[in-house]
This record gives structure tokens, sequence and C-alpha cells, in this order.
């Protein structure tokens, strides 16, 4: 006698950019073998409130109108239930947290625990939640296109998962990205990241503000939050960006020549920034 068996567990990693909305669309027509899309909210006051926009206009609708499910997935403690935002943990009272990879006076980035804690680590719960384990593992999909092959590693799933790069195996780049989004009537979203990331490149900084003022200040507030805190442990301060210096200095007002910026400074986990 047979049994059927559910199938193996099968979830694409939506991160609210070009690359996860292209991943939708193509799973919209039948090219792409996913009905789940899942994203990790770093939180409503962390994401880009663009994306946020994005999502609740034209993500979730369309999702909708295809029969795919695409769920936000909130940072919520084991024990005490209490939802948990990257901006909100940075800015705790007392807090001592250094979860984004700030960058030191040479320019590095830090350590972080952003990625670990608020994109895989949530995404993981729910897989689990699902029913995947070590022995019957999810397949996760990771919206890296052709021209960031440099971002794919295999090396970083969990035991409860398999990753698998669909857009990169089909040979689709970014600027493919855009197109597969408009030839569904959607606009392309915008780049996808917290808007605080270190990792912006200078010219998203210079964006920022020049279009959106106040929460470029807000993330001079926060840089200079954590350096209040540096200077009370008595540690050297930390930046937004590589230039070691605050970021009001290193992203001047109404200046359009940027300081070269000849780094990839992307994150290179494929969770962030898709």
């Amino acid at each position: 006698m047979t049994t059927d068996a559910p199938l193996p567990l099968k979830a694409f990693s939506f991160g609210g950019g070009w690359q996860s909305m292209a991943a939708l669309v193509l799973a919209a027509t039948g090219e792409l073998d996913y009905r789940t899309f899942l994203m990790a909210n770093v939180g409503d006051d962390s994401e880009n409130p663009a994306t946020m926009a994005y999502l609740d206009q034209y993500a979730r609708p369309y999702a909708a109108e295809h029969g795919l499910e695409l769920v936000l997935l909130d940072r919520v403690m084991v024990r005490s239930k209490e939802t948990r935002t990257l901006y909100g943990e940075l800015t705790r009272a007392g807090s001592k947290s250094l979860e984004i990879p700030v960058r030191m006076k040479n320019g590095a980035p830090g350590r972080r625990s952003c990625t670990a804690d608020y994109k895989i680590k949530v995404i993981g719960r729910e897989l689990k939640r699902r029913g995947a384990t070590k022995e019957r593992p999810a397949t996760v999909g990771i919206g890296i296109s052709l021209d960031e092959i440099s971002r794919a590693n295999k090396r970083r799933c969990e035991p409860y998962e398999d990753i698998e790069y669909p857009l990169l195996e089909r040979g689709i780049r970014r600027i493919d990205c855009a197109r597969i989004i408009r030839s569904a009537g959607l606009p392309v979203p915008p780049k996808s990241s917290c808007w605080f990331c270190p990792f912006h490149r200078p010219e998203t900084w210079h964006d920022m503000r020049r279009n959106e003022p106040a929460l470029f200040e807000k993330a001079c507030q926060l840089e200079e939050l954590l350096n209040r805190r540096r200077d009370e442990l008595g540690k050297d301060h930390v930046y937004l960006t590589r230039f070691a210096r605050p970021l009001r200095a290193a992203i001047p007002d109404g200046v359009d020549t940027l300081p070269f910026d000849e780094y990839d400074t992307g994150c290179d986990s494929g969770w962030c920034m898709t």
C-alpha cells in the first residue's frame, strides 16, 4: 500500500526589490515553481518606507490576484512573544546593540548579526513551523541575478533548507528583472534595504539627503546616538559610510560630485537587497 506523502516545502525568500518582484511575476506566469513567498520584516520602522508602500500597493495585491502566498514575517521573541524591530533594538534605552555592519575608522564594516537575526532565523523559524527538518529540508529560492553571481553561496544554508538560485540558473540579470516586472503592468520597486544600512553606496545616501531629507536626518541622528554610546564606553566612533566621517560631512548637502567608491558595498548574503 502506498501513501501520499506531502511534497517537500518550497518557498522563495522575498526581499521586496527587483529580483524578488521579478520572481513573483515569473511564478504567477508559471515560469517558476514557487507558490509561497516569505518576507522577513526587519520592522516597519527599519525597512525602506518606499519598499513597504510598494508591498502594500502592488506586491500583495498582485500575489493575491494570482493565487500566490506572500507572507510578511516579524521577528517575534520565543519567550516574551515580543515583536522586535532592528531600528527599535538599535535605539532602545540602555542598548549596546551594534547589529548592523557599521563602518570602523578604517572604513571596513564591523561584525553584524542583523541578517542572521532578522532574516535567516525569522524565515527559518517559519520553515520549521511548516514542517521543514534536517531530514526533510525545505527548498528556499534566493533572488540573486546573474550580474550578482558573487553573492551566491550555498555553504550558508541551514540544516533544514536547500538553497537554490532560480534567477541565476536562468541567466536573468538585474536589468531583465525590470523588464519582467513591467511586462506584468507593474512599476519597478525601489531598492530594498534598511534605510540606515551602512552598505548603502554614496549615491544612495546622496539621493536620500536630496529627496528624503527627514529620513536622512533620522539616519544622522542614529549615527550620533551610536557614537554617544561609544563615547561612554571609551570606544572609537563608528560610521554609516566608509569615509570615517559623520554622515552629514561624508554626504554634503547640495553637492553632486561624490567621493568615488570602487568597492562593492552590497550585502553579500542574498537575504537582503533582493
